[in-house]
């Protein structure tokens, strides 16, 4: 059989765009845009992240750094600087984030999601990130379409703890615990109420029960879901997680006060679900099943981070699950061959939950790929039902 050279021979895909024309135009797609295109359809969107979770277990997909895994590359600002009108770090999580990545599959598409984020933003009345998305044909470089950002980013973070309750949860669950009732909370919770169409009570645990993010999501519920019957303000997190089947948590906090879950807390067969941060005494979860979105990204944090140990000689947290995991296979308390992807699952490679008293733990971190899957998503719908701006980059290159 003749050897494949992966490194230059054509995969044989046909280009997404017409290759016989000099004129380039790409569809831009405004806010407005892309709500008309299903940026806001939870359940088609946990169908395409399961679909992007395949193709990643396949190795159908490129990210940017060194060994293609990277979450992105990070712009961040100094505390202070001699130039005069230099931007500083003066706010909560002010940087700027490159997410470039290539998706396969009957995608076949590059993109980047270009994410700048202030949080003194919120003071003159924006969000603390403001994202735009740009897709690229992947053979020639031509643009496809330039995109707002900010829905189809926290639809597709949303969208993987929809997911994980899709593929881990309980038939039965019947309760769903939301810890951090903010934004991408809500997303996850439009995502799991898409497939999980029996909880019947929701426990809402924000900085305090009068919160005002608690009380709107509560609003929001009684809304949006006539069919639970129950919605609890808890009063600290023992109170949310005790009795829950499903907890997913979507924290926004200072580094180092990440909340803290006890393993006591966790009813059998929990399936507990981390976009954001929190932390668990890493010998409580050795037994636990841990699945993650992707071993390799963590693992370039946890050498970016190279975080130490306390005076007892304990591992000191990150706040992300997924990074913790990768110091407890480094201290030997773990196996790597322990941790289950998606992909796995998806691909038949490893079992999901092999008993109703499983508890479950899963750590997303939200990748790019991502980004690309349900832009172009969105994208070709856009095409078909004729939404969006076509904008001209040029008839004939200039300089060519």
């Amino acid at each position: 059989m003749k050897n494949r050279d992966v490194e230059s021979e054509a995969a044989g895909r046909k280009s997404n765009i017409e290759t016989d024309k000099q004129n380039i135009s790409f569809l831009y797609l405004s806010e407005e845009d892309m709500i008309d295109a299903g940026v806001l359809n939870p359940g088609r969107c946990v169908d395409v992240m399961e679909e992007t979770m395949g193709l990643m277990e396949d190795g159908d997909f490129l990210m940017g750094g060194p060994y293609n895994d990277a979450h992105g590359l990070m712009l961040y600002f100094p505390k202070k600087s001699p130039i005069e009108n230099f931007p500083v770090n003066n706010a909560r999580d002010r940087r700027f984030i490159a997410m470039p990545a290539y998706l396969g599959g009957r995608f076949h598409v590059a993109g980047e999601k270009w994410y700048g984020s202030n949080g003194n933003n919120r003071a003159i009345g924006l969000p603390r990130s403001i994202l735009m998305m740009m897709l690229n044909d992947v053979e020639t470089g031509k643009p496809l379409a330039y995109m707002s950002g900010n829905l189809l980013s926290s639809m597709r973070t949303g969208a993987m703890p929809g997911l994980a309750a899709k593929l881990l949860a309980r038939n039965d669950s019947k309760v769903l615990t939301l810890v951090g009732p903010g934004v991408i909370c809500r997303s996850s919770l439009r995502a799991i109420m898409s497939q999980r169409f029996d909880i019947d009570t929701i426990k809402i645990k924000g900085s305090s029960p009068t919160s005002a993010n608690a009380i709107k999501m509560k609003e929001y519920i009684e809304e949006n879901y006539p069919q639970v019957k129950n919605i609890v303000l808890c009063k600290d997190m023992e109170e949310a997680l005790k009795d829950a089947d499903i907890i997913t948590e979507a924290v926004s906090c200072k580094e180092g006060e990440w909340p803290e879950y006890k393993r006591e807390w966790l009813k059998p067969g929990a399936l507990v679900i981390s976009t954001s941060t929190f932390n668990m005494e890493h010998k409580s979860i050795v037994d636990l099943k841990k699945v993650i979105d992707n071993y390799g990204m963590y693992e370039n944090y946890a050498e970016e981070d190279n975080v130490g140990y306390d005076a007892e000689g304990n591992r000191l947290h990150t706040g992300c699950m997924g990074e913790d995991f990768v110091y407890m296979v480094q201290d030997g308390l773990i196996e790597r061959d322990s941790l289950t992807t998606f992909g796995e699952i998806i691909r038949g490679k490893k079992p999901g939950r092999e008993s109703d008293d499983e508890i479950i733990l899963v750590s997303i971190e939200g990748m790019p790929t991502e980004d690309v899957a349900w832009a172009y998503e969105c994208y070709t719908y856009a095409l078909v039902h004729d939404i969006g701006t076509k904008l001209k980059v040029w008839d004939r290159p200039y300089a060519f």
